[in-house]
């Protein structure tokens, strides 16, 4: 069992009772630290996240705060008399990983998201009354003029129409028999 998870800006791969150093995290020596980010899981299945996996989150305690090995950083121009030295050592926390939990919860939340996106229609069959360009779809496949009168006309019949059937989403074709049955509205607004 082992999971991918972002520390400090940087991904790990970590598992129970391992040890490693990353950038400087705040808490003291022997301090608890939690990291929710994680990005796959593998138990026995393989969980990737999208971004992340929802419901695990890697324990782990600080062991220490040290400095790693100090990098020469050495600059020179050629012929012309210019050599800088410099040297660095970046600030880094030693950590143990106690424990990787939430298994039990995530499978079973990821279950249940995936059955309510069974019975979610997805983006491409519901139109979004906030975009024009859709408004403008249906009205021009319905020989309207594609004016903000008729966007507005629109938006309120979309209003109408889902608290006549009880949904919060409508299909392109739901818009398109309202505004069949409709018509005459938008006529009237033309003249």
């Amino acid at each position: 069992m082992f999971a991918i998870v972002e520390i400090a800006g940087l991904q790990y791969k970590v598992e129970q009772d391992q040890k490693l150093f990353v950038n400087r995290l705040k808490g003291d020596k022997g301090g608890k630290v939690s990291f929710d980010k994680v990005l796959l899981t593998v138990n026995g299945a393989i969980t990737v996240g999208a971004p992340a996996v929802s419901g695990i989150t890697v324990e782990a305690e600080i062991l220490d705060h040290v400095k790693a090995d100090k990098v020469i950083v050495f600059k020179k121009k050629r012929r012309k008399g210019y050599k800088v030295k410099n040297g660095h050592r970046q600030s880094l926390t030693q950590i143990v990983i106690t424990g990787i939990t939430g298994f039990e919860g995530g499978a079973k939340k990821a279950a249940k998201k995936e059955t309510v996106k069974g019975e979610v229609l997805s983006d491409n069959a519901t139109v979004n009354f906030g975009e024009d360009h859709e408004l403008n779809y249906h009205l021009k496949k319905n020989g309207l003029s594609q004016s903000k009168e008729n966007r507005e006309a629109l938006i309120a019949l979309g209003k109408e129409v889902k608290a006549e059937l009880g949904k919060d989403v409508l299909t392109h074709e739901d818009v398109d028999a309202a505004i069949a049955k409709n018509i005459e509205n938008f006529k009237a607004l033309n003249k």
